[in-house]
C-alpha cells in the first residue's frame, strides 16, 4: 500500500482531501505545520469565536486532530517557523521596504509547503506527497482546477516541476460545493468553517496595525495624477497597492479614486479618479525570477493578479533570462511584487515576478 503524507492545515479542503485519498486505497498520514509564532512574532488579537481564545493557528491544529482522530489517521506536527521567517517573511518585508506589493503565499508554496514539508514528509516514509489544493496533475502537467472561482494554480507558480513529481491534488476535479457536502456526510468539524482569507501570517487582524510591529510609518501627501492637487496625506505607502480604492480616506470628492503610483524617493501615493483612467493602465511588463513548468510559446494568456480573468499576452525572451509582455489592449494596475502566470488553456505554464510595469 502507498503511503501519503497530506498536508492538514484545519480547514475543510484538506480535510476531504484526506477521505478522497483513503477512498483511493492509500495509507494517509497527516502532517500539520506550524508556520508563524503569534507569542513571538507581534501581536495577536483575541477572536471570541475561538475556542477558548485561543490563537487561529492552535485553533486549526485542534481542528485538524478532531479530523484525522474521526478518519483515523495520525497526524503529525512539525515546526517551519524559523524558516518561514527566514524564506517568506523575511522576503515580505523586504519587497513592501521597495513599494512592491508581495505574494507572500506563493513563496510559502515554493520553499515551505512543497520543500520543507516534502522533506519532512519522506521522514515519514511518504511515497507521495498531497494538499487541498485546487489545482490537477496530469501527465506531468499542473492544469487548472475545475472549480473556476477556486482555481489555485496562481499561487503554485513558482513551484518547480521537480518539487511537482510525486504530488497529489485529491480536490482538483471537484467544485467548492462539492467538498462542504462531502464533509457534510462525514459530519466533519470543518464542513462549515470558513476560508482563510489574507495574507496567512496576518490573518484576521489588521493589517496596519500588525506592519507597524515590523516597519515604520513615514505619513506623506496623497496627490491627485491629473492635476497635482494633494488631496490628503497617507499614512505609510507600505499600506496601499496599486489599483486600490478602499482606505484612502479622502474626502470632499465623489469621484471614485484609486491609487496610481508611488514614488519612493518623494514619498507621495498618487492617485487617479474614475477607474478608466490612463494612469491605471499599463501596456508591457517585465517579469523577473520566471519559473518554467512548460514552454511559453510566443501568444499565450497570463493572469497578473489572482481572481484576474485571463489576458491575451505576447511574450518575449530577453537576454537576462527575464520576460518581456506585452498586452496591447491595456491591463489595469498591474502591480511590481505580484506574479504574473501563464496559461495556455486549462494548463499552467509557470509564472514569475511582475518587475515593472508601463
Amino acid at each position: 500500500m502507498k503511503k501519503v503524507v497530506i498536508g492538514m492545515s484545519g480547514g475543510v479542503d484538506s480535510s476531504v482531501a484526506a477521505i478522497l485519498l483513503q477512498k483511493q486505497g492509500y495509507e494517509v498520514i497527516g502532517l500539520f505545520m506550524r508556520n508563524w509564532d503569534t507569542s513571538v512574532n507581534g501581536d495577536y488579537l483575541g477572536n471570541p469565536d475561538l475556542d477558548n481564545d485561543i490563537c487561529p493557528q492552535e485553533q486549526d491544529y485542534n481542528d485538524a486532530l478532531k479530523v484525522c482522530e474521526k478518519l483515523n489517521i495520525p497526524l503529525h506536527r512539525t515546526d517551519f517557523v524559523k524558516e518561514y521567517w527566514d524564506y517568506v517573511f523575511t522576503y515580505f518585508l523586504e519587497e513592501l521596504k521597495k513599494g512592491r506589493t508581495p505574494n507572500p503565499d506563493i513563496m510559502c508554496n515554493k520553499y515551505i509547503k512543497f520543500d520543507m514539508f516534502a522533506k519532512e514528509a519522506k521522514k515519514l516514509g511518504a511515497d507521495y506527497i498531497a494538499t487541498g489544493h485546487y489545482a490537477r496533475i496530469k501527465d506531468g502537467k499542473l492544469l487548472r482546477g475545475i472549480d473556476d472561482n477556486k482555481d489555485q494554480t496562481y499561487f503554485l507558480s513558482q513551484v518547480s516541476k521537480d518539487q511537482l513529481e510525486n504530488v497529489l491534488f485529491p480536490i482538483g476535479d471537484m467544485t467548492k460545493s462539492e467538498v462542504r457536502k462531502v464533509a457534510e456526510d462525514y459530519d466533519l468539524i470543518t464542513a462549515d468553517k470558513k476560508d482563510s482569507t489574507g495574507i496567512c501570517f496576518i490573518g484576521e487582524r489588521n493589517f496596519k496595525k500588525f506592519l507597524e510591529n515590523y516597519l515604520p510609518n513615514i505619513p506623506g501627501d496623497i496627490v491627485n495624477i491629473d492635476t497635482g492637487e494633494i488631496l490628503g496625506k497617507h499614512s505609510g505607502l507600505m499600506y496601499y497597492t496599486l489599483g486600490q480604492r478602499r482606505g484612502l480616506n479622502i474626502g470632499g470628492t465623489k469621484d471614485r479614486l484609486f491609487v496610481a503610483k508611488k514614488d519612493l524617493n518623494n514619498n507621495i501615493l498618487y492617485v487617479a479618479m474614475g477607474d478608466e483612467n490612463k494612469y491605471l493602465l499599463s501596456y508591457e511588463a517585465i517579469i523577473e525570477n520566471v519559473n518554467l513548468l512548460d514552454e511559453i510559446p510566443e501568444k499565450c494568456t497570463a493572469k497578473f493578479r489572482y481572481r484576474q480573468p485571463d489576458n491575451d499576452v505576447i511574450v518575449t525572451k530577453l537576454d537576462d533570462g527575464n520576460l518581456l509582455v506585452k498586452y496591447p489592449q491595456g491591463v489595469k494596475s498591474v502591480t511590481p511584487g505580484q506574479a504574473c502566470v501563464f496559461y495556455n488553456g486549462e494548463q499552467c505554464l509557470g509564472g514569475g515576478i511582475i518587475k515593472q510595469a508601463k
